[in-house]
């Protein structure tokens, strides 16, 4: 369902709708999970059917209005009764849950995120508060009971999955201290890094991988260097609208300093948003249409440029050893 609904959006075809539908209607219309008494797995892979409904639910909303007034009590029940008997004290859902019981697994999955992500889909297309708070809720308790916890019995791919859950929904909501817990629990798995570059040699090597590109991006707000060098260093952070980028370089350094873009548009063609599995998060992006002022602080120059030359690149000279920091802010 995840992959008809963003085929749908990047090819238009209607054809990969009409599948996710197909698919759709199976689970909220025809085989009511609420009812048949079978485990809804909610860890790993599992996780996905709910996500995955929110995503056709998402397409529905936006290109087939009574689809998606068909599927609105059904999958607002779904989601409801998940957080009623699936979810623990901090949030954190448990691996499986039967819906029509209560009965659930002690075990509580990674990947909470993941199904979180549905949540939020839900309230950006009608408004769900309670999903919306129960997001918050469980961003607000990783700090402070989660730091030590044993993902995936020490493997660096549970850790992956935390990190990636925690990434995608503090994009939305910056919540006070899932930062902390977001650096913290990169470094644990980073520190599963074997001298040899592998980090357990199997594919889940990939999640480190992603989940590694996840968190510099975030560091970074987006930004990336053209042309590349390790010893160039640069990071930023934004705040009341304003972009506060650092860089630094071990030697002199002239280049390009690029911007990023809303590639759900752009890629995608989403009309929204919404966070979803895999997803490399925006932080700071630019529309080629607007000015942005630049400020550089060590200099008190300031510079207005155009959206479009700020994706294209900004040519930036740097002297080795000193600090060039910045702010950057879309003009009215």
């Amino acid at each position: 369902m995840q992959v008809l609904a963003r085929l749908f959006w990047m090819t238009g075809n209607n054809k990969y709708l009409e599948y996710g539908f197909r698919l759709a209607d199976y689970y909220l219309l025809e085989n009511n999970l609420l009812e048949v008494g079978a485990k809804l797995r909610l860890r790993d892979h599992g996780c996905e059917i709910a996500s995955g409904l929110t995503e056709i639910y998402a397409a529905a909303h936006f290109v087939n209005l009574e689809k998606k007034k068909q599927y609105e009590g059904p999958i607002h029940r779904l989601f409801d009764r998940i957080l009623e008997v699936g979810r623990n004290e901090h949030g954190m859902f448990y691996n499986w849950v039967d819906l029509s019981t209560g009965e659930h697994d002690e075990r509580l999955c990674d990947t909470f995120g993941y199904t979180y992500n549905g949540f939020y889909t839900l309230y950006l297309i009608d408004g769900t508060e309670n999903y919306r708070q129960a997001v918050i809720h469980v961003l607000s308790n990783l700090n402070g009971n989660y730091r030590d916890y044993d993902w995936e019995n020490g493997s660096a791919d549970g850790y992956a999955d935390t990190i990636e859950s925690a990434l995608n929904l503090y994009n939305r909501e910056q919540v006070d201290s899932t930062d902390a817990w977001i650096d913290f629990q990169t470094q644990t798995m980073w520190r599963k890094q074997q001298p040899d570059g592998l980090i357990e040699a199997w594919h889940g090597d990939g999640n480190f991988a992603r989940t590694s590109i996840m968190y510099a991006l975030w560091k970074s707000k987006g930004l990336t260097i053209e042309p590349w060098r390790d010893d160039v260093l640069f990071g930023a952070d934004w705040d009341n609208g304003k972009l506060y980028i650092y860089l630094k370089a071990e030697k002199d350094w002239q280049g390009k300093l690029k911007f990023d873009f809303p590639r759900h548009k752009k890629n995608l063609h989403l009309p929204l948003d919404y966070p979803r599995i895999n997803q490399f998060p925006e932080w700071f992006t630019v529309d080629p249409a607007k000015k942005y002022l630049i400020k550089l602080k060590s200099q008190q120059e300031s510079a207005t440029i155009s959206g479009e030359e700020l994706l294209t690149g900004w040519q930036l000279m740097l002297k080795a050893t000193k600090e060039q920091p910045m702010i950057v802010q879309q003009m009215e």
